[in-house]
């Protein structure tokens, strides 16, 4: 059960960051949901430990945990569009 709740949330954070990020255009539902797992992933070793709280990924299903969780999707994002253009978007 806990995989098919990844899943979902993990499609509406990548969603979400996709659209603050201006990649929606590019993503489909399979990218977007990649991009809010290991979004998350990546939150959880970079946010977490200097904010404190959990990710997603750490079954911490909370305002928080989806805040930081979103954060983390907006970096990976813009990493990969740093190295995709050359720059931030």
């Amino acid at each position: 059960m806990n995989f098919i709740v990844w899943l979902i949330v993990g499609g509406l954070i990548g969603w979400i960051a996709s659209k603050i990020m201006n990649t929606d255009a590019q993503q489909g539902i399979g990218l977007n949901i990649v991009v809010g797992i290991v979004g998350a992933l990546l939150a959880g070793w970079l946010i977490t430990p200097l904010i404190g709280g959990a990710t997603i990924n750490q079954s911490d299903f909370s305002l928080s945990g989806l805040v930081i969780s979103l954060l983390g999707a907006i970096v990976l994002l813009a990493i990969v569009n740093l190295f995709r253009r050359g720059r931030v978007r």
